[in-house]
């Protein structure tokens, strides 16, 4: 049986859609979707075992096709990607990885912490500002750079309440998200090697997560909350 990979056939499917966004055409090729859509899931799956292999992950969500335009000005009814998600698995692993797959080079992995809650985003900025030595140690280690390139993600303009604003971690104590993000071009997508280097990308992020689970898992004293 065949690796399962993400088919030109499915960027394809995604460039027609984007120019016929429109309920009447969609139903029409209502087949045509729901077969990319399978190979998809395959090439999701695959992904998703491949993550299994070095981590723990429990489980991944292949997002829907339609779009939420109840609070939207773009009233279109489809998204003309593929997004899907793994969770690592709680509450002693944090972090989450997530592939999106669209056309025309907007393809692109994700991986990080994209809404940590209060408490959580507390717990990260109070470990920073008593010691940034080890996360700064592995985002900045020339390997781990090489893969990631630096954080994304929205951060406060200034300080956040409580935290001086003359820290010399307050770029880091900043941030409202911790996020790394990878492009790929459509070859690249859709190329025999791409679950591969997704998957090494992912495990390269490893580090990090340690670091972070550790965080948030404990105390300002190290002692275990779980």
């Amino acid at each position: 049986m065949a690796t399962p990979k993400f088919s030109k056939e499915i960027l394809d499917f995604f460039n027609k859609l984007e120019k016929n966004n429109d309920r009447d055409w969609f139903n029409t090729h209502k087949a045509e979707f729901k077969a990319n859509e399978s190979k998809a899931k395959d090439a999701y799956k695959f992904v998703y075992d491949s993550l299994n292999k070095h981590d723990v992950v429990d489980g991944f969500k292949l997002f829907r096709i339609y779009r939420d335009v109840r609070f939207s000005k773009n009233k279109l009814p489809y998204k003309t990607h593929f997004g899907g998600s793994f969770h690592r698995k709680k509450p002693e692993l944090r972090g989450g990885y997530y592939v999106h797959i669209q056309p025309n080079n907007e393809s692109f992995i994700a991986t990080g912490f994209w809404e940590p809650n209060k408490d959580d985003l507390l717990r990260i900025r109070r470990e920073i500002e008593q010691d940034d030595e080890d996360i700064r140690g592995i985002i900045g280690n020339k390997k781990f750079k090489s893969i990631w390139g630096d954080f994304v993600g929205d951060e406060l303009k200034t300080a956040p309440r409580d935290f001086d604003k003359t820290h010399p971690a307050i770029d880091l104590i900043k941030k409202k998200q911790f996020i790394f993000t990878k492009k790929y071009t459509d070859k690249e997508v859709t190329s025999d090697n791409f679950i591969d280097d997704v998957n090494a990308s992912f495990k390269a992020i490893r580090p990090f997560f340690d670091y972070m689970s550790d965080v948030l898992t404990t105390n300002l004293n190290g002692e275990s909350i779980i």
